[in-house]
This record gives structure tokens, sequence and C-alpha cells, in this order.
């Protein structure tokens, strides 16, 4: 039978849930909430715009260029900084900006011409990127909106930091959110990152997923596949080396109790012809892993692997040798929210008041930058529903959006209210 928590515990649990069913009952937030049902169809239209724009890794500028001008149009201030994130404030007032709202503009996949994303006839947004990060995007200019358009938030608004960041997907390595928490002026007012990434209400990220990406590349003279049999083949032995990094790792993670980890080859490359030796051959790697130390053990075994095939491949070599090389394509850092974070409590506390069965996980996300620094950030969904990302087939239905985003307003008004409690007791 469960354990009722001590009485001071108790007590303390029943006046928090008090708290945040007197802050959800405001009026401010009770007609916001009515306004995001009410201004469903601008909603969905704005994600289908915004969408439609190609904004593929390291290519963001046109869909930057676009979300500026809505939020410039939506009553905020925004410019684009030098890595090329979408940065906006609201209200006059050069004042501290203690909270961070960010979505990534970046997508796997772009579409080639606008009409590659649309409504189908169910409702259901089709398209690259309609999810993720769609989703996300929209939610921000939805909760500019009515934050700037209801005088009763212009106070939450103005301790908003609003970020459309660049370089989330693949190797853009983070590199929006790393500019972002490296050179901005304002970082060392932000008490939290509420990173807007899919549309799923049921995961809470709080645990960063860390991982290294690397590609490994065999050169050699290449040549005619009769005239020259006997050149060493860098496809074969690429195709050699990664077979032999697979079964050590392999063996490895499932000896033991090991953290959890991933490892995927991908972009594999090599030759002209098909009657033509290759001069080269070239594969990507990502891992992941909770435990660093693990990542570092994967990251030896590739270069063994890498050596050992390079060394087989030559021994047999009748005329030119082969080269081989490992290139860091990037890594993303890991870290962790304390459990005694006000942000991971505001987030529990909210979803036990909205009946949200959300579960804590460990992902990569815009949110493994400010953990890695020992700042308090999650990354949650957006509301609504969505599948297929990362594909050219990606969808996202709308039903449910206004929950997500009556979700993320309530947070961030409690974590307003908390922040603003705490400084006014400092003074």
């Amino acid at each position: 039978m469960a354990t009722l928590p001590k009485a001071p515990h108790l007590l303390r649990a029943l006046s928090q849930n008090r708290k945040i069913a007197q802050i959800a009952g405001r009026s401010e937030l009770t007609e916001a909430q009515r306004w995001f049902v009410r201004e469903r169809s601008w909603i969905n239209d704005v994600h289908l715009q915004l969408c439609r724009i190609p904004a593929a890794t390291f290519f963001e500028r046109q869909r930057a260029d676009w979300f500026r001008l809505q939020l410039e149009n939506l009553g905020w201030t925004a410019h684009i900084d030098r890595a090329g994130n979408v940065l906006a404030t609201f209200g006059e007032t050069e004042g501290p900006r203690t909270l961070v709202v960010s979505a990534h503009l970046d997508t796997v996949f772009a579409p080639n011409r606008p009409e590659e994303v649309y409504f189908a006839p169910d409702g259901h947004i089709i398209g690259p990127g309609t999810s993720d990060n769609g989703a996300g995007l929209s939610a921000l200019l939805a909760l500019c909106r009515v934050l700037g358009s209801h005088p009763g938030l212009h106070p939450l608004a103005s301790s908003l930091l609003i970020a459309a960041n660049v370089g989330e997907e693949g190797e853009g390595n983070l590199s929006g959110i790393r500019y972002l928490c490296q050179h901005s002026p304002q970082l060392s007012a932000v008490r939290a990152f509420i990173v807007l990434d899919g549309p799923s209400t049921e995961h809470v990220t709080a645990q960063a997923l860390a991982s290294w990406r690397y590609e490994v590349t065999f050169t050699g003279a290449g040549g005619h596949s009769w005239n020259d049999h006997g050149t060493p083949n860098p496809v074969h032995v690429l195709s050699d080396a990664i077979a032999s990094f697979v079964r050590a790792a392999d063996a490895f993670v499932s000896a033991g109790d090991r953290a959890q980890c991933s490892y995927n080859f991908s972009v594999l490359e090599g030759g002209l012809s098909i009657n033509s030796i290759p001069s080269n051959a070239r594969a990507k790697l990502d891992i992941r892993s909770e435990d660093a130390a693990l990542l570092a053990e994967l990251s030896g075994m590739l270069a063994s692997a890498v050596e050992r095939s390079l060394e087989h491949g030559n021994r047999s070599a009748k005329s030119s040798r082969l080269a081989a090389k490992i290139k860091d394509l990037g890594s993303r850092p890991g870290g962790k929210l304390p459990e005694t974070s006000p942000l991971l409590q505001a987030i529990q506390l909210v979803d036990a008041h909205l009946h949200v069965r959300s579960r804590l996980q460990c992902a990569s996300t815009d949110a493994n930058v400010p953990l890695s620094m020992g700042l308090h950030a999650i990354s949650i969904g957006a509301g609504g529903h969505g599948g297929g990302s990362h594909t050219r087939e990606e969808w996202y239905q709308p039903d449910g959006r206004e929950f997500g985003l009556r979700r993320i307003l309530l947070l961030l008004a409690v974590l307003h209210d908390e922040f603003s409690q705490a400084e006014t007791s400092v003074e």
C-alpha cells in the first residue's frame, strides 16, 4: 500500500497545487486559452506557411527572415544574430530576460517546392518538417501573438527572450543554441530554458543524451576493375572496418551492465562506375550514450577497427597503398537537470494540474547545451500529434494543439511568478 508523505511535505504539496490552480484561473490565462481555440485556423495557416519555406540545416536564412518579419508584425522587437538565430523581446524596457523559449528553424529534409507541404483531407499537415519542428515554431508564433495582444500578459512577455535558432539537426551540431549560450549578453539573467521541439506532451526531456559524430574515409589510387586488379579497394576496406566495429561494439555493450547506447553508420559513399576500383570511400557514424565514458570506449573501438582494416587491405596490395582518416564531425554534450530544479518541479506541478501523464526522458535536443553548462533547461512538445520525423513523409495533426499551448503558457506563468517572487525577496 502506498505511503502518504509526511505532513510537512503533504502540506507543501497541497499549497503548491493551490498556487498552480490560482495561476491557471487568472482571467488573462483563461482568455488566452479561449484565444488558442478561437484562432485555430490562424495558427494552422502560419504552420503551413513556415513549413513551405525550405530550411535545411545550414540554409535557414529564408525561413529566418520570414520568422523575424512575423514577430515584428506581432509587436515584438526582433533581429537575426551572427549565428543566424532569430531573437525577439517584447516591450521597450532593456531589463533582464529571465526565461528563454526556443524552437529550432532547421529541418533534415526541405520541400523542393511549396506544394510538397499541404493539408490532407483528414486535417493532417503533410510534408518534411511539419512535426519536427513546425510544431515548435508555430507554437512560438502563437505564444508571441497571444502574449502581445493581451495587456494582462505583457509583464510575462517582457520577461522572455524568444529564440528561433539554427543548426539543431544533423551536422548543425547545435550551433545556434551554442552561440546563444556562449555569446548572448542577456544570458547572465536567464533562469531557465524551455525548448519546444515536436508535438508530444508525453515526454519531458530533462537529461541530455550525449553524441559524438565521425566521418571515416579511405583513399587510394583506384583504377580499372580488371586491368588494375589487386589495387586495394577503399569500399571493400571501409566495409570491413564497419563490420569489425559493429561486431566489437555489440560484444562490448552486451557484456556486463552497460548504459544504453546506439551506433549508426550512414551516408556511405564511394565509386563512380561499376567497372572501376574507387579512389575513395567514406561513411559517417553517430554514436550516442547516457555515459560519456562509454562514448570514449566506442570511439577507441572505431580507431582500432579502421587501423586493422587498413593494415589488412594494404597487406595484400599488389601496387599502391590505401590511406585512412577519421574526421571529427562534432559532438553534443550531455547533462542532467537536478531533481531539485525549480524548472523541473514547475513542469511536474503543471502536468499534475492538467492531468498530463508525462515522463522524464533522456534525448538529444537543443537543451543539451544549457544542461551541459549547468543551466536549467527542458525540452517539451508543443501539442498535437506527429510522425515520420526526418523523412519526406512527415506529418502533423493539429488536434490537441490548444492543450499543448495552454500547458506551455501556464508553465511560463508559474516560472515568471516564482522568479519574480525570488527577486523581490532578495531585494
